[in-house]
């Protein structure tokens, strides 16, 4: 079978009918950009993710990176894939000139990422990081530490992680334990230990810049006391590079991600690991945010494209894989039908297809947020679009992390046995998949992210703009035609919305915080079908102003996919926010030793 992993049609859509991404080489930032730029960019992605990427797939899932003498073994194979991403330009699509970059719109690289992804997620995860830790040293660091490892990192001969986690902290970064004692020579002594630092040792490129989170010694406790650190495996001394004391302790054995490895590190065991501060002291997460943001939207595009490929996949299955006849058929010997002609076929495919498209369009939503919010010229846009963007980075990361787990089971299992073995790729996706409702926070943590703290401060300024969006784009689907009683649905979820966060927000400011919080996660849900529905009311209104007889089936598919989502899932939004409202603790109240 041919997997077109995303469709093109589905990528030009987006682009052109839905979001208008070529009106943003209106700012002076995209000038040198049209859409003819875009397409060029999009090709040579699409071109090598099915050519290089895809093909290598199946051989670095099956043949993961191995430990040994203090070293990681990386696949062979990326020894011919990192040149080309490098190439590509793929680390600093989105970079100005002055650094190496193209300045390509976010809404316009995150597209060519998903097809990258969608090729071989583990491979194009080296790029991504090496670009936000490059990106955090371009932000905040200094000069020398720009010329020494920042060039590096973006040229691709280097290449970059962020080291939080610890073993006692996990996702609790108040809790980080690792050291930086002050020195008189400019540097910090880094000593302590970091886990699951994907990247963190491969013998693909000379050196790997690690981003390390630690406390200075003498710091206040808690996230206060935590400073950011640039920490390579070697370090520049006198012009060449010498042992900076960075051993890689082991590498874990994963699920899914399997190409790219997830190390254990020790820092200065010899007491010998310099690291260099990277901007102020005491305020190394409030920086480390910056690639922790990025990141959660690069995970959430990994789940997209990694739904998306597997739904491709489901569906070109269904359509060749005969099986049963009809149930009104009376003929036993008739030839069998695809099981495309089965009706709960076709309600996983649409339900696939609601999921894929829904995730893929609100990340690219989101990045066309951050286009606006980082160069729009009309400062209210500016302000309007980075309220949008912080509001819908959980929700994005965690919507297409957690329904495209769901998407990808209904890829196993509408291929049936075959689903649930290594010949097919079904099931190795579904494990990629899991590993990305943890990465980079769990679900759990962008609830109580968004619900703590997104839609609430500022007086719920977020949300008031979500709002202003969310109508702007009923207005463009009443104008184009759509059926009222769709925009009445959406209207009346996001009351619902608004209704519910007023009465959890006023918990929080009774100082009732686990009030606030009991059903985060139900708030999660219910917000990402809304947001979601906001998405397909946005296809469906694109759909209804064009329906070209060329594409007419595409369109139809659109308002489909459309119809199903408000359907099926706008009215569970009343049920979660009563559940929320009602402060059912079956759960908080039950003692830790009678579960």
């Amino acid at each position: 079978m041919s997997n077109p992993l995303i469709p093109d049609r589905e990528v030009a859509f987006l682009l052109d009918e839905v979001l208008d991404v070529a009106a943003l080489c209106a700012l002076p930032a995209y000038a040198d950009h049209s859409r003819e730029t875009f397409e060029m960019f999009l090709r040579s992605c699409r071109e090598l993710a099915r050519d290089v990427l895809e093909p290598s797939y199946r051989p670095m899932d099956e043949h993961a990176p191995q430990f040994a003498n203090g070293r990681v073994k990386i696949h062979p194979a990326m020894r011919e894939i990192w040149p080309r991403l490098v190439e590509l330009g793929i680390i600093t699509a989105t970079c100005s000139p002055e650094v190496g970059g193209q300045q390509l719109p976010g809404a316009v690289a995150v597209l060519g990422n998903a097809y990258l992804m969608a090729g071989n997620l583990s491979a194009i995860s080296y790029a991504g990081l090496t670009h936000g830790a490059a990106h955090l040293i371009e932000t905040f660091g200094d000069e020398r530490l720009k010329r020494d490892y920042m060039e590096k990192m973006y040229a691709g001969a280097w290449t970059g992680t962020m080291a939080l986690t610890e073993p006692q902290a996990g996702s609790s970064l108040a809790d980080v334990q690792t050291r930086a004692k002050p020195t008189g020579g400019g540097h910090h002594l880094i000593s302590g230990s970091k886990v699951f630092i994907t990247g963190g040792d491969q013998d693909l490129t000379e050196n790997i810049v690690h981003l390390v989170l630690a406390r200075i010694d003498g710091a206040a406790p808690g996230t206060k006391g935590v400073s950011l650190f640039c920490v390579p495996r070697l370090r520049l001394q006198d012009g060449a590079l010498v042992d900076n004391d960075v051993a890689t302790a082991g590498a874990f054995h994963k699920m899914g991600w399997r190409a790219i490895p997830s190390c254990a590190l020790s820092f200065g065991e010899r007491s010998d690991c310099h690291g260099w501060l990277v901007g102020q002291a005491g305020r190394g997460l409030n920086h480390m945010f910056q690639m922790m943001n990025e990141a959660r939207l690069g995970v959430g595009a990994h789940a997209a494209a990694t739904a998306s490929v597997a739904y491709q996949e489901s569906l070109e299955y269904a359509k060749v894989r005969p099986q049963g006849r009809k149930a009104t058929a009376k003929d036993a010997s008739a030839p069998q039908l695809p099981i495309i002609e089965h009706a709960d076929v076709r309600r996983m495919l649409l339900r696939q297809k609601a999921i894929v498209e829904g995730a893929l369009s609100l990340l690219v939503s989101a990045a066309r947020y951050h286009d606006l919010a980082k160069h729009s010229g009309n400062a209210e846009e500016k302000a309007q679009s980075q309220l949008l963007l912080d509001l819908l980075t959980p929700v994005a990361k965690t919507f297409a992390s957690e329904y495209g787990f769901e998407s990808n089971a209904l890829a196993v299992q509408i291929h049936g046995g075959y689903g649930y073995t290594s010949e097919y790729r079904p099931e190795a996706w579904l494990r990629d998949q899991k590993l990305n409702t943890i990465h980079e926070g769990t679900s759990g943590i962008q609830s109580m992210d968004l619900l703590g703290r997104k839609v609430i401060m500022n007086g719920g300024a977020a949300l008031v703009a979500f709002n202003a969006a969310v109508q702007a784009t009923v207005e463009r689907a009443r104008k184009a035609g759509v059926a009222a009683e769709w925009l009445e649905d959406v209207n009346d979820a996001v009351a619902a919305v608004n209704e519910l966060t007023a009465h959890l927000g006023a918990l929080g400011l009774k100082g009732d915080v686990e009030g606030l919080l009991l059903h985060s996660a139900d708030y999660m849900q219910l917000f990402s079908i809304v947001v979601i529905a906001w998405q397909w009311l946005d296809h469906a209104a694109a759909a209804r102003e064009a329906r070209k007889p060329a594409s007419e089936a595409f369109y139809a598919g659109k308002l489909a996919a459309a119809q199903y989502w408000l359907a099926t899932e706008l009215p569970r939004v009343q049920q979660l926010a009563a559940l929320c409202r009602s402060g059912e603790n079956s759960y908080t109240s039950l003692p830790a030793d009678s579960f």
